[in-house]
């Protein structure tokens, strides 16, 4: 019987070695066909660069720095950071042709250009070139209603691949949070890359809100009620952080907006050795340029909250919260209320968003106190945070949260959420006095608002007075030094 069981062992083992060399074999040519095509694309690319650039006037090929943005003409704190990024080339460099890659296809490159312009004030002292993408949508969220973080970032691979086809860059950034094209452009298009990350696609604070079973907008109550589906997102929140990882480490150059993302980026990419903060453009002299005096008596307050109509900028908090304070009458006789939510809309979804916070109003009652403006000009903006006397912010974990700044710069008292960016960078004490307020849930906020609405005039004064000296520390000047510092190993 011994002898059966040791013949069949040996018998056994000869067949797995007899199909394992094979297998090896067969292995071993797969890698070599693969590391063969890739070579003959990247070489196919390169001489279709040569093809596809010409000379400048001085007989020199300039040098491309290709900026992917996809919703380039979107009035958020990204273009922001996007406009002013390239203006600080052109400044900086002769020989520089900036190339944007958009999916906006609606527009012109002028009128692109304008309405940067129009919204930020930012005027370039160079033409752009707009490479116009036309598969966009595969980065849009609504074509992945599960999986959606995969879906798109796997999306954004192939529009990725549709602008390395239409121009193919000597420098390439990717600057809103598209990181699964650094390696498509690096190791397939030849180039040195670089990213500046506004928000990481995934975190820690993510993975444990899925551990935890909290519902959030990205975690849905079905989820969290489930603790087989609740452990099966972990797994797959864990698969994509190590992806993320991966092609994030790709980067040679990594540029992160504060401590906050800074912590997150460091502990998903590991590439400590070439990541540093470059605080984001803020617009703080055009604000600090309001005049700040004593509040005189009104018949009416504007609380003022800026901030593009996404999910994460969680503005049916804001309703509520500000209904909340209506409703429970904690003002007694104070004068009228006004709640004006101002924003930009990216796209059809962004727009059937601000029409359900519509409804939202309507259903709690407070329509009439509510207003929106959407993608306004930036004088008018101005104007509101002029006017306003608080300024109101309740994303969850903002990476930074320009829009706090500008509210803070412009003179209102901000009560921004109690974490991310506003927690840990820019609502925060200035020589030991305080800039602000922050708040977590609907009461909470009711209340903050209710407290800064009781305090004094002068009172009020103080605080944004405080406020404004803090905010100093972010400028665009100190932008643009950080920054150019930053991307000078992909010029070297």
């Amino acid at each position: 019987m011994t002898f059966v069981v040791t013949g069949s062992a040996a018998s056994g083992s000869r067949l797995l070695c007899s199909l394992l060399i094979p297998a090896l074999f067969l292995s071993g040519i797969l890698c070599v066909c693969v590391v063969v095509l890739l070579w003959g694309i990247r070489f196919w690319i390169q001489q279709r660069k040569k093809q596809l650039t010409s000379a400048g006037r001085d007989g020199k090929r300039p040098l491309l720095v290709a900026f992917f943005h996809p919703y380039c003409n979107a009035g958020g704190g990204g273009e922001r950071v996007l406009w002013c990024a390239i203006r600080t080339l052109q400044k900086k460099y002769r020989n520089v042709t900036c190339v944007v890659y958009t999916g906006d296809r609606g527009v012109n490159g002028e009128e692109i250009v304008e309405g940067a312009f129009r919204r930020f004030s930012i005027k370039l002292t160079h033409p752009v070139k707009f490479v116009f993408l036309e598969k966009r949508y595969l980065v849009e969220a609504s074509l992945y209603p599960h999986f959606t973080l995969l879906g798109q970032s796997l999306g954004s691979v192939f529009l990725g691949w549709e602008a390395l086809l239409k121009c193919v860059p000597d420098i390439y950034i990717d600057s809103m949070g598209y990181a699964f094209t650094l390696p498509l452009f690096k190791y397939l298009g030849g180039c040195r890359v670089g990213c500046y990350v506004h928000y990481p696609t995934i975190s820690t604070d993510m993975l444990s809100v899925v551990r935890n079973q909290d519902t959030r907008f990205n975690n849905a109550a079905f989820i969290t009620n489930s603790p087989l589906f609740s452990r099966f997102k972990l797994v797959y929140y864990y698969f994509f952080a190590f992806m993320y990882g991966l092609v994030g480490s790709c980067s040679d150059v990594v540029m992160v907006n504060s401590s906050w993302t800074l912590n997150h980026i460091l502990s998903l990419w590991r590439a400590g050795a070439c990541t540093s903060v470059v605080y984001p453009p803020c617009d703080v002299q055009t604000f600090l340029d309001i005049p700040l005096e004593a509040e005189k008596s009104a018949c009416e307050y504007s609380i003022v909250s800026i901030g593009q109509f996404r999910p994460e900028k969680d503005h049916p908090l804001q309703i509520r919260a500000f209904a909340k304070l209506l409703k429970e009458k904690r003002l007694g006789q104070q004068p009228l209320l006004k709640l004006i939510l101002i924003g930009g809309c990216r796209n059809q979804q962004d727009e059937e968003r601000v029409d359900n916070l519509k409804c939202l109003c309507e259903e709690l009652g407070v329509s009439n106190n509510v207003t929106f403006r959407i993608n306004i000009p930036f004088e008018e903006l101005k104007r509101h945070l002029a006017e306003a006397t608080i300024g109101l912010h309740t994303m969850w974990n903002e990476h930074f949260g320009i829009g706090v700044v500008e509210c803070m710069a412009a003179g209102t008292v901000i009560l921004a959420h109690n974490s991310g960016g506003p927690k840990l960078d820019i609502v925060v004490p200035f020589e030991g006095h305080i800039t602000g307020f922050l708040a977590e849930n609907e009461d909470s906020y009711a209340e903050r608002m209710a407290h800064i609405l009781s305090l004094s005039p002068e009172k009020r004064l103080e605080i944004r007075e405080n406020a404004r000296r803090s905010v100093r520390r972010f400028s665009d000047q100190h932008f643009e030094e950080t920054f150019l510092l930053s991307v000078e190993p992909l010029f070297k």
